[in-house]
């Protein structure tokens, strides 16, 4: 088995519905969020997947949430944690690479296994699609 990870940021503002404590106020992060991608076979050219594709995937979905206040995206339900960034990341990056003519999605031979979204050095939460 082989794994690939890409890595990006973004800054973005929410707050969290049905939370009692500081963050059910207006606050922001600056998102770290790494995009894990795994499979059995390489290319002719030795690779899993080119790093660049997946860089221009994910800066393309990250660009839709960059400096925005998230509960205004609807995808969210207004209640964007970082579990819901995950899925969303998730899903946006499987239809972009779908786009451009690749399967990752969980049932393919390269998939992406895990989507971590990291709010603060200390804090991630992980998508693994099942």
């Amino acid at each position: 088995m082989f794994e690939v990870r890409i890595t990006d940021d973004f800054a973005a503002a929410h707050f969290l519905r049905d939370y009692n404590g500081k963050c059910e106020n207006l606050h922001g992060h600056n998102y770290k969020v790494y995009v894990h991608v795994e499979g059995n076979e390489l290319d002719e050219g030795g690779m899993l997947l080119d790093f660049t594709l997946l860089k221009t995937a994910l800066k393309e979905v990250l660009s839709k949430i960059d400096h925005t206040n998230l509960n205004d995206i609807a995808d969210f339900d207004q209640n964007p944690s970082a579990e819901r960034i995950a899925v969303y990341i998730y899903k946006n990056m499987l239809k972009v690479l779908s786009e451009k003519g690749l399967d990752l999605s969980k049932d393919s031979n390269r998939r992406i296994s895990k989507v971590d979204v990291f709010e603060t050095d200390k804090n991630r939460a992980r998508y693994i699609p099942e």
